[in-house]
């Protein structure tokens, strides 16, 4: 007990000493994380901001370095409104990427559900396949795409941009990998009821999946709505075009319209940011369970 009595105080001295060190350690490695990120978000963060700043510039400052515009104006965003319909090609886009999204979740629901709870001939095949498709760059299949969209007589319309992006490998993906761990037993109980697949699939796994659709509907939308080069291939008119080509009208042999591109850019980044803002955890969630890995 003696013994005890004296190394006790001794122990109780130390241990804080230990503590406190470890605390300080740790509250150093954060404040390094938290300036990295920072000095990061700037990073990725300023390009905005300058394109937006670029926007208000006028067209003999529009190369100026300073950080905030010495003369403030809106005649890029006005030249640009009367140069390109901007307003009806932003309608165009969000009509044509709102569709491409809903029906490859539709599709890809249908075939992950068959992938997932089916078992049938050369399954694993055909779904090996699928996958594969994802790495084959559209470059690929572009000509023959556009050869179906050119016999169809669908050339230079909204329907063109969308019917090649029916069905997608990312949605078939990801849904896929979803369904194979959602709870069997609950697919059973339901079966057990009377439920069928097709009530399996809307009314029990759908729902449980609702952050999965989420994440997949918001890289879906974006990856539609940023998309150029096929509406590049198909369009012959601006009031049957995206945004993405109107911008491209302002790079031409003569030169490039940099203040109007500037605010051109800005107004077909705003829908994008507005999604961002407000569905901010969504979007991140969205790159972590995609593969984008």
């Amino acid at each position: 007990m003696t013994t005890d009595a004296l190394y006790a105080p001794a122990r109780s001295q130390v241990a804080p000493r230990k503590r406190a060190t470890g605390k300080a350690g740790i509250r150093w490695n954060t404040a390094a994380g938290h300036v990295v990120m920072i000095v990061l978000s700037i990073l990725c963060l300023f390009p905005v901001y300058w394109m937006i700043v670029s926007s208000f510039r006028p067209a003999n400052a529009i190369f100026e370095t300073t950080l905030w515009p010495s003369a403030a104006s809106l005649d890029n965003y006005v030249h640009a409104i009367n140069a390109i319909p901007i307003g009806t090609m932003l309608l165009n886009t969000f009509l044509v990427s709102s569709i491409v999204t809903i029906v490859q979740l539709f599709t890809g629901l249908l075939a992950a559900y068959a992938f997932a709870r089916w078992r049938f001939p050369f399954d694993k095949i055909i779904y090996t396949l699928i996958a594969l498709t994802w790495l084959v760059p559209f470059q690929v299949v572009m000509i023959p795409n556009y050869l179906l969209v050119a016999d169809l007589g669908l050339l230079d319309s909204i329907a063109a941009l969308i019917l090649p992006h029916f069905a997608g490998a990312l949605a078939v993906l990801m849904l896929a990998q979803a369904m194979r761990s959602f709870p069997a037993e609950i697919i059973e109980a339901a079966r057990m009821d009377g439920a069928k697949s097709w009530r399996i699939l809307w009314e029990v796994i759908a729902p449980n999946l609702r952050g999965t659709i989420a994440s997949l509907a918001i890289l879906l939308f974006i990856s539609t709505w940023n998309e150029y080069f096929w509406p590049l291939l198909l369009s012959r008119t601006p009031e049957n075009s995206v945004v993405q080509i109107g911008i491209q009208m302002f790079i031409t042999s003569e030169g490039t319209a940099w203040g109007p591109l500037m605010a051109a850019s800005t107004l077909a980044s705003l829908p994008i940011l507005f999604i961002y803002v407000v569905l901010q955890r969504q979007v991140i969630q969205s790159f972590m369970k995609s593969g984008i890995r």
